[in-house]
């Protein structure tokens, strides 16, 4: 594609950072804006981008050169709607972000995943279906690994796999996948999208540029994604758990297809290592990315028997005394820890709270009675998931001031038996850098512990 020369990238995390040495490399004289300053920054990267040619704008918003640039490209956790990205629009400059700018440079076709709960084990499954079709293949996007980097490498042969999340999603413009799934929608977000209804318009995206040559994989079993086939041109392929449909269903024991001129049982379930009905929905929005993709159905097969948990994803860490941790970090929202509540077998000590995400924590403290022995409450949200907890009458918890004190906790009430569990339900923002960051700890505790 054509770049103009004057490009302002902003924010200068994994994809800004990828985004602003990619246009470099293209040609582009590229600005790197950041709110942090640079003794905030790691300095190695910074002499490293300066060395490229990068020019860095550090320590505020770009309100005074906002209009003096071509091309704006912003990081996800940048809202679209600051003064100073209307105030590029205004000037006629083009508004993308990382994935859009990648795609236009992608050689091969893409299988994007979004939905609010599964995009991270659903991509990576699909990835490695790939991977085991076709060497070069890749996984992007959300799942932590930037677009940008990749695109040099990709050819027409290889295959994408792409996590999209609803912040990536709002800054496309071109972006076509060939297959594109969405897995569920539950409110998650709303402190940047303010309605529901804008976070599902946003999740929808990802099918805006298909065509009657594409593909729209869905959960037949979700209202608001059964709905999305009425607004989609592509193809709808539906997945459904515990109800035979024309798709990939499943039943109590196994997985079936009955679509793409296929009518079989694909796999059963307990030949899958990843546990609970909600990661059996994830291989079957899986199942359908990779059909629609051409991949044989002994590839897909195999891989799915050989596919371990995703890290931080309901993540088995280690039985120490007869007691099982688990990590579920990246259970950032109720849907996704109610998810992980129920796929545990054994009573659980459940470490919850964490950064406000404007969630209703009802429903998920609801599952309490009868699985959660204790719970160790943490985070800005304390308060609020103690009156939850009171107004449900689930009254076996105590608030902690730190995550090391919530793990000391939930350690010493589990008994042989038990289970400790991660999963708390909110971001890490309020305490750690990342989920990754917060599951590490975690799994680093269960060490010393064992």
């Amino acid at each position: 594609m054509k770049f103009t020369k004057n490009v302002l990238v902003c924010g200068m995390a994994r994809s800004g950072i990828s985004a602003a040495v990619l246009l470099n490399k293209k040609g582009c004289s590229v600005t790197l804006q950041d709110l942090k300053t640079a003794d905030k920054l790691d300095k190695t990267e910074i002499e490293n981008l300066e060395k490229q040619g990068i020019t860095l704008f550090l320590g505020s918003n770009p309100d005074d050169i906002a209009d003096k640039f071509d091309l704006m490209v912003l990081s996800p956790g940048i809202p679209t709607d600051l003064p100073f990205v209307l105030k590029a629009r205004e000037s006629g400059a083009e508004v993308i972000g990382e994935t859009e700018l990648a795609y236009r440079f992608c050689k091969a076709p893409v299988a994007a995943v979004t939905g609010t709960n599964g995009k991270t084990t659903t991509t990576s499954l699909v990835g490695e279906i790939f991977k085991n079709y076709n060497s070069s293949s890749f996984v992007v996007g959300n799942i932590g690994m930037p677009f940008c980097d990749y695109v040099d490498d990709i050819t027409e042969d290889s295959l994408v796999a792409a996590e999209m999340s609803s912040f990536q999603l709002e800054t496309i413009v071109k972006f076509r996948p060939h297959v594109s799934a969405v897995l569920n929608i539950t409110p998650d977000h709303l402190n940047r999208h303010k309605t529901l209804a804008n976070y599902i318009a946003a999740k929808e995206r990802v099918f805006e540029n298909q065509t009657d040559e594409d593909y729209t994989v869905l959960n037949y079993n979700d209202e608001a994604t059964r709905g999305m086939a009425e607004r989609t041109r592509a193809k709808v392929v539906f997945f459904a758990l515990g109800k035979k449909t024309e798709g990939i269903y499943s039943d109590e024991k196994s997985i079936y297809i009955n679509c793409m001129g296929m009518n079989e049982k694909v796999i059963d379930i307990d030949e899958l290592n990843i546990l609970g009905d909600h990661n059996t929905e994830n291989a079957m929005a899986a199942i359908g990315c990779a059909v629609c993709m051409g991949v044989p159905m002994d590839i897909i097969r195999d891989t799915l028997r050989s596919f371990k948990a995703v890290e931080h994803r309901i993540e088995y860490v280690d039985t120490v005394n007869g007691v099982d941790y688990y990590n579920d970090s990246k259970g950032t929202n109720p849907d996704a820890s109610i998810k992980a509540v129920l796929a545990m077998k054994k009573p659980i000590c459940i470490i919850a709270g964490g950064y406000d995400k404007g969630s209703d924590f009802t429903e998920w403290v609801k599952l309490f009675a009868g699985r959660v022995k204790y719970a160790a409450v943490i985070g800005a949200v304390k308060q609020q998931l103690v009156d939850t907890m009171d107004k449900e009458g689930f009254l076996s918890y105590e608030t902690a001031d730190s995550f090391e004190q919530a793990f000391e906790m939930c350690a010493a009430h589990a008994q042989e038996g038990d289970c400790v569990l991660l999963s708390p339900a909110c971001a890490s923002w309020d305490m750690f850098e990342s989920y990754e960051q917060r599951g590490e700890i975690f799994k680093q505790l269960v060490k010393k512990l064992g």
